[in-house]
This record gives structure tokens, sequence and C-alpha cells, in this order.
């Protein structure tokens, strides 16, 4: 359900020191940069704060009817045209996403399916980009959060502490997409990573494969879980090593796969599989196996996660594990509209599985 703002004392004529949508100087922001009139400048002719004309321009009853006339008076003589995104936020028609990249298809395929159910029901949907920093998306949230979307879109639970107070605090309906859990009756929609990074690994043993290296970039929440899965699977088959972990912060990329599948042979020569956390690095180890001469499967086995686009084009095809992202999008706006809604969940937490598609590269 949105938030409602308690009622309060008809606004006088006075601009506001303490109000928040006011700079520190006390001034409104100049509109020389860009030559578009903007609330703040009809703030400053008005003498009022901009929150203040912003409640004056929608019609909210708590502002004076003469302060009302006065800052219409002043919108319409400096042809002031409110914009269309701060409208948006302002009618509580907007909903705000927060994924860690857009280079990523992964989160492409998610962003589409989320606009296409918000879109549907009347909701625009704000992207933010934080780039796998939680320094960055506290930052998003402080920016947001003000703002009063109706609702709010986050990847997985990581986030700083402050971050999360800023969310509880807000009061704004909020949905996790891609992981499962955080505290009881958070709602979230995705699948278990490490079950899906054991099901992969588990999968190469079966294949009779026993040195199964695991090679990930980026080393974000997603992809420790899916090592958590990994190093699971080999402990119960007796066959974990721990030098066999390659554990690289650096952004994923088929430059980075290529880099890792070398590491792992200078490490251990009798490697006989790599366990790949995303496709884009399977896919570039995949290239480098094939300049190389070396034969896959029958040499090394190589994997991947995710089920990228390309990946069932490569030589040899790749196994991979196939998730639901676009699914997930669909159900995790599904899931917001009725908690925007103010109605009860059926299931807070909505697993959608994935699925292990083997190709000819295991």
């Amino acid at each position: 359900m949105a938030r409602q703002i308690p009622p309060a004392s008809p606004e006088s004529s006075c601009a506001d020191p303490c109000d928040p949508a006011l700079p520190a100087t006390g001034r409104a922001r100049s509109s020389r940069a860009s030559g578009r009139i903007t609330l703040s400048d009809v703030a400053q002719a008005a003498g009022v704060s901009p929150m203040t004309v912003s409640r004056a321009l929608r019609g909210e009853r708590r502002v004076d009817p003469a302060l009302v006339e006065k800052i219409r008076a002043a919108a319409a003589r400096m042809g002031y045209v409110p914009d269309p995104a701060a409208r948006a936020l302002a009618s509580q028609k907007s909903a705000q996403v927060l994924v860690p990249m857009l280079s990523n298809t992964l989160f492409v395929d998610l962003i589409e399916s989320v606009h296409k159910v918000l879109f549907a029901a009347g909701y625009h949907a704000l992207i933010g980009v934080t780039h796998y920093d939680r320094a960055e998306e506290e930052q998003l949230l402080r920016t947001y959060l003000p703002m009063r979307p109706a609702g709010l879109l986050l990847t997985g639970f990581d986030r700083s502490p402050a971050a999360r107070e800023l969310v509880q605090a807000s009061k704004v309906p909020c949905v996790h997409l891609m992981e499962l859990g955080g505290e009881p009756g958070t709602p979230s929609v995705g699948f278990s990573q490490a079950e899906a990074g054991a099901a992969i690994t588990r999968h190469l043993m079966e294949r009779g494969h026993k040195r199964i290296a695991f090679c990930a970039g980026q080393l974000d929440a997603r992809v420790m879980q899916r090592a958590s899965g990994y190093r699971q699977a080999l402990q119960d088959a007796g066959l974990h090593d721990p030098a066999l972990e390659l554990l690289w912060p650096r952004p994923t990329s088929m430059a980075l796969g290529a880099e890792l599948l070398d590491a792992a042979l200078r490490l251990d020569p009798s490697v006989d599989a790599l366990f790949f956390c995303n496709d884009d690095i399977a896919q570039g180890a995949l290239l480098e196996a094939l300049r190389r001469g070396i034969r896959v499967p029958q040499q090394i086995a190589i994997a991947g996660f995710n089920d990228l686009p390309g990946s069932d084009q490569m030589v040899p095809p790749l196994t991979t594990i196939r998730t639901p992202r676009g699914h997930i999008g669909t159900e995790g706006a599904r899931m917001l509209l009725q908690l925007m809604r103010g109605e009860a969940l059926p299931l807070h937490s909505l697993d959608l599985g994935y699925e292990l598609v083997v190709r000819q590269s295991s």
C-alpha cells in the first residue's frame, strides 16, 4: 500500500528553511544550464519552498488557497511545465527497479518482463543501476525513496545495513528478485542459487569428473551462493579441493574466461572439468580451448550458468543452468502490484526453480 502523508496545518507563504526539498543554502537551484524553468525556479519566484510548490500544483488541500493562487500565477508567468517523470513519482504511479548491470542479458530480460506487467497496470518502471556496489545502491535509495515511489524491486538481499534500514523505514512495498530468503515474511521471487550450483557440479561428477574447478568473476552474493553449492556437492562426495576455487573479483567477460582456463590448467594440469559462474566466461573458455586445440569434453569438460544467448551455438554447445529471469521479473512485478494494492500475498517466497541444460561441452 502506498505511504500516506499525515495531515498537517495549512502552509503559510513563508519559505520553510527546514524543508528537505530545499538546498542547504536555502536558495533555489539555477536552471541556466538547461534553460528549462524548474519547480525550484517557481518556488524562488513565489517565495516558498519547492515542496510547497509541488503540493500546491498537485491541488493538495493543506496549502492555503491564497498561496495556491500566488504559486499558480508565478508558474504561468514563467511558463513552467511539470516534469512527467517527477509527476509520475508524485502521483505514486511508478515503481523503482534496482539491478546490478544493464550490460548483462540476464537483467535486461528481467527488466523487460517487469516493464510489461507494470505498464499494463498503469505504472512506470524506473531503473537504477548499482554496479554491484553497496554504497552506490545505498545512494540510489537515498535519492529515490524520498520521491515516494509506489513500489520497489531489489535484486537479492546483499546490501548495507543502512540501505536495509532505509527500505524498512520508508514503508514502500518491496519485493526481492533472483534469490530466496531474507527475514521471514519478506516478499521474494527467485530460486536457490546454491542448489543450482550443486546440481551442475553433481552432473559433472556423474560424467566421471573428479578434479572439478570452480572459476568465478564478479563475486557478488549470488556467485558465492553458487560456489557454496559447488563446494557442498564435492564435500559430500569427498572430492573437494579448496585450491581449485578460482575466485577473481573482476567483472565477468569472455576475455576473463580465457584467462581463467589458462590459470586453472597452470594450477593443476589434472583438472578435468571447469564450472564457470556465468556463461560469458564459460563461452570465453570454450573459445580459448578451441584456439589451443584442447578437446572438450574429452580432455576437459566445461559448464556455465544462466544459459545466456549464444551458449547453444558454441563449439561444442555449452552445458549450463537455465535461469528463469523473465519469469522472475513477471512474478516479481505481479507480487509488487498485489502489495501496492494492499492485497494479502498467498506466498511471500516464490521459488521458480531452474533447469539443468545438458549439451555437448560436458
